[in-house]
Order: structure tokens, then C-alpha cells, then sequence
């Protein structure tokens, strides 16, 4: 038995794991077929930290590393085609946000348990994980025996996350969805072409650059602007754009 001195917690005596080798779709054991007891995929971009989580799980009787994937694109083939049960996951990859990669992965395998580790602790991050499929969600100051343990039991079907978040989680989705309805609503009163104005005064565009723009004439822009003026109960097209904005007819973060 090796003694690990990891970055996730005190250090615990594990098995070294069987050697990994690199493959398209994350890292694969040398070991032919299929190891004993829960496969875990480990999801971590840092290759110290990667380790040290295959080398902890690898070494419990009951799991397998079925692999390493450094990128959330490779995490969704890599569950697939080696029958994860488990995946550990980060919250930041390199090409995606963990919760993205997590939700490609369930799309993949929707059996597979989701369990984040990450150095983010915010309530905004647990209910983005939770809208993904989070079955827990642990930060980067939890010990090697707490990784296990929520491995073992997401393996189980254990979701280890409090209700009251998940209400929360709800709560938020259900505003989200509010909004976007309120938002169709809202635009439904508008012509496209209306639409069309509002994000060309959101670029800063004057009548005849925006008349050159649609291929239509000056006067008709301005017909155009006055009627968003008066529908969005305004006095100015800066107003209008402002406006505009706070209703998510426009994003300003596009311009």
C-alpha cells in the first residue's frame, strides 16, 4: 500500500491503481473488459488533482476507474462507451462549464449518478449543478473519505443534496421559464422589423445607416422609431434601447 499525500483532503493509504493510457475518449485502464464493482469516470482538467481522485476511488473494493477525461467533450463519449455508473466531475473545464458537461452526459447516459467536486461554493454554482443532475456536490475542502462516500452512494441512487436547495432549484427554474414566457409575450407585440430596428439603434446605428442596413427608406426607419417610442412609453430612441433592454427584447451584451 502506498501512502498519498492528496490535494482534496488528508492523506489516506490507497492501492496505485493499474497504469492509464491516454485515449480519444478520455483514459482507459490497461486491464481488458470491464473492472468490478462501480465505474467511475473522473472529469478533471488539472492532472495532479485527476489522479489523485482516480487513485482514491481506484482504490476502493467496490469501484473501477473506467477513465479520465480532461475536456467536457470527451466526458460524454467516455461515459457512454465505457459504462460509467459514476462521473466526478469539476465545476470549470477547459471547452465547457461542468453543469453544460454534466447535461451532455446525461443526455448520453441518463443512469449515470453526477457527483461535482469543485473549488466553487456559491449557491448560484449548487443550483446550476442541480439543474444538471447533481446527485451531490462536494467543495474542493472535502476529505478523500467524503469523495468516497458520495460515490458509493450516488452509485446507490443517493441523492445527497438537501431538499430545501432543490426547492430552490425549482423556485428558480420556474421564474426562469415566468420570464421567457412574459419576454414571448412581450415581443409578440412588436414586428419583427420593429425588432429589427431596436438591436440597429442598440448598435449606435443613425436612420441612414440603418435605412442602408434593412434596404429600406430613411422615412420608413423613422416611422419605425416613433412607433417604438410610443409602444415601449418612452421619449427617446436611447430611452427606447434602455428599455428595450430591461424587457429582454434586446441584449446590450450582443452590441
Amino acid at each position: 500500500m502506498d501512502r498519498l499525500e492528496n490535494p482534496i483532503g488528508p492523506p489516506m493509504s490507497v492501492p496505485v491503481p493499474s497504469q492509464q493510457v491516454e485515449s480519444p475518449m478520455g483514459q482507459r485502464s490497461r486491464e481488458a473488459g470491464r473492472g468490478e464493482g462501480l465505474q467511475v469516470l473522473v472529469v478533471q482538467s488539472h492532472p495532479l488533482l485527476a489522479s489523485a481522485i482516480a487513485m482514491i476511488l481506484g482504490g476502493q473494493p467496490d469501484m473501477s476507474i473506467c477513465g479520465i477525461a480532461r475536456t467536457g467533450a470527451t466526458a460524454g463519449a467516455a461515459a457512454a462507451r465505457n459504462k460509467a455508473d459514476v462521473v466526478v466531475i469539476d465545476f470549470e473545464l477547459p471547452d465547457m462549464s461542468g453543469p453544460a458537461a454534466a447535461a451532455m452526459i446525461r443526455t448520453l447516459s441518463p443512469a449515470v449518478a453526477i457527483v461535482f467536486h469543485s473549488a466553487e461554493d456559491s449557491e448560484t454554482a449548487l443550483l446550476d449543478a442541480i439543474d444538471a443532475g447533481a446527485t451531490a456536490y462536494l467543495t474542493k475542502s472535502a476529505t478523500a473519505e467524503q469523495i468516497v462516500e458520495a460515490v458509493r452512494r450516488g452509485g446507490r441512487g443517493e441523492v445527497l443534496i438537501p431538499v430545501s436547495l432543490f426547492a430552490k432549484a425549482i423556485a428558480r427554474q420556474r421564474s426562469v421559464l415566468t420570464k421567457q414566457k412574459d419576454r414571448a409575450r412581450i415581443a409578440a407585440q412588436f414586428t419583427n422589423r420593429e425588432l429589427d430596428v431596436l438591436n440597429l439603434l442598440a448598435e449606435g446605428l443613425d436612420t441612414v445607416k440603418m435605412s442602408h442596413r434593412l434596404g429600406i427608406a430613411p422615412h420608413t426607419i423613422e416611422w419605425h422609431v416613433r412607433h417604438l417610442i410610443e409602444k415601449l412609453e418612452v421619449h427617446s430612441k436611447l430611452q427606447a434601447v434602455i428599455a428595450a433592454a430591461r424587457l429582454g427584447l434586446i441584449d446590450l451584451a450582443q452590441h
